[in-house]
């Protein structure tokens, strides 16, 4: 990965930490969402959850802190805070089918101007499966997508409606890319924060919908 790449993402997991409020119960999706647990301020106290039976997970380990059982569900070695639990999946699963989670923040392919997500599978493609974002979708109270504005080929991620596969229909709240913060609305898709030094007009030029301009 490049050093840009890499800054680019660690900046788009620094901006989703804000979405986390003081005592939220949080579930980080695989991938570049679990680089939020780094950013976690130290004046919020949050429980972060993970659907393979941990509640309380802290930030990557140090070479010091390394234990090869203690993983996250995506098999990424993690650290415990003080006051984790561990219990079974099932358990795990009863938690997030709930309504116990207040938010998730997950990785997408695609997302449709009216919420629908697409992040499990490209048809070809060898899969692992599902893994929980089919629950999460549903269960959380809040769900935010962190991606790349556009795919590796420059085109549409945000689009009129998903080609991909779908993991949940009309599920995202908000959208946060290296370029911009985007809700999804009754009304449309409002553009409520540039990230960069991009124009309104930029930010449309690679978005398919239509976007509100609700910038200050």
């Amino acid at each position: 990965m490049s050093k840009d790449r890499k800054a680019m993402r660690e900046m788009i997991a620094r901006r989703a930490e804000k979405e986390i409020q003081d005592g939220n119960y949080v579930n980080l999706g695989i991938g570049m969402p679990t680089m939020v647990a780094n950013y976690i301020s130290e004046n919020k106290q949050v429980m972060l959850q993970s659907e393979n039976g941990l509640l309380g997970i802290g930030p990557y380990p140090t070479e010091e802190e390394l234990d090869a059982d203690l993983i996250n569900a995506g098999k990424e070695t993690v650290t415990a805070i003080n006051g984790s639990a561990y219990f079974n999946s099932a358990e795990s699963f009863a938690m997030i089918r709930g309504g116990n989670i207040d938010i998730a923040i997950l990785g997408a392919m695609e997302v449709a101007e009216n919420g629908d997500l697409a992040n499990w599978m490209i048809p070809g493609k060898m899969i692992k499966g599902m893994g929980g974002a089919m629950d999460l979708v549903h269960g959380a109270q809040r769900v935010v997508i962190i991606m790349e504005h556009v795919n590796r080929d420059g085109g549409f991620k945000i689009l009129k409606s998903c080609k991909l596969p779908l993991t949940g229909k009309a599920v995202v709240n908000r959208i946060i890319t290296e370029r911009a913060v985007i809700d999804i609305t009754a009304n449309g898709l409002k553009l409520i924060e540039i990230l960069d030094k991009s124009s309104f007009e930029d930010i449309q030029s690679v978005t398919e919908p239509v976007l509100l301009n609700q910038t200050k």
